[in-house]
């Protein structure tokens, strides 16, 4: 039994959810979200699989090694449930594309690892008014929010970028692997709470998680009157140059 009613069900197969990027955290969140019956995805990243992910990307397996991402993960998927829509989109979210992707979709799902996409995906969302729900992860810590009309948006949570270099990757600084799979079932359970209208969504809050210490804590978010997007004076009505505001590689 999937625990959905009838309704329930029919609602989330014809729902439609674009995910940005399968790795630590995109591979649990695609599993659990092709399980729970949602009838489209879109499945977006530019990279292939390396040996060294395949501590925390669980859609991912050996015999994967050097293919691209979204094919491993769409043979994982098809294996769950072989009626699954996808749409593979090997390339990275840019300017370019993100307002045409998100306009598609009833809802995206960041599972992105650096801070350009993270800005990109919460602005695209915002102008197009999408639900997005984030998620970031950090050797034992993570933390989920969902923004959405309304607000708070990311720029709330983060009004500017961190300096280039100041936060390491999780490449860099290494995360637990098993922290992906915690923290993207949360996400994933926060889109399909959404695609449901059900429960309360963590709009205007933010969730964290110490796995070391096993706490979860919540932080109230509230939309900044100063904010530049979500604020009762925008100025930012356009995408923008990502790489450059943030210093940093889209990806």
């Amino acid at each position: 039994m999937t625990g959905f009613s009838l309704a329930e069900r029919a609602r989330l197969q014809n729902a439609s959810v674009l995910l940005i990027g399968l790795g630590g955290l995109g591979s649990p969140i695609a599993l659990q979200l092709a399980a729970a019956g949602v009838g489209r995805l879109g499945l977006c990243d530019p990279d292939e699989v390396d040996l060294s992910n395949l501590q925390r990307q669980v859609a991912h397996g050996d015999p994967d090694v050097g293919r691209p991402k979204i094919e491993s993960a769409a043979a994982k998927l098809w294996s769950i449930r072989p009626e699954l829509q996808l749409d593979l989109i090997k390339e990275p979210l840019t300017s370019s594309n993100a307002l045409d992707l998100f306009r598609t979709v009833d809802l995206i799902v960041d599972g992105s690892d650096n801070f350009a996409t993270r800005y990109l995906a919460n602005d695209a969302a915002f102008l197009t008014g999408k639900p997005l729900v984030h998620g970031s992860i950090s050797r034992w810590d993570g933390q989920v929010s969902v923004f959405a009309t309304g607000g708070p948006c990311y720029r709330c949570l983060h009004p500017e970028p961190p300096p280039p270099g100041s936060v390491p990757s999780c490449a860099e600084a290494g995360v637990i692997g098993i922290l992906p799979g915690t923290i993207g079932s949360v996400m994933a359970m926060e889109a399909i709470k959404w695609l449901l209208g059900r429960g309360a969504p963590l709009q205007g809050r933010v969730l964290t998680y110490n796995a070391l210490w096993q706490e979860w804590g919540e932080l109230r978010l509230r939309p900044r009157l100063d904010c530049p997007l979500c604020g009762p004076n925008p100025t930012l009505t356009k995408l923008i140059d990502y790489e450059q505001f943030c210093g940093g590689m889209l990806g």
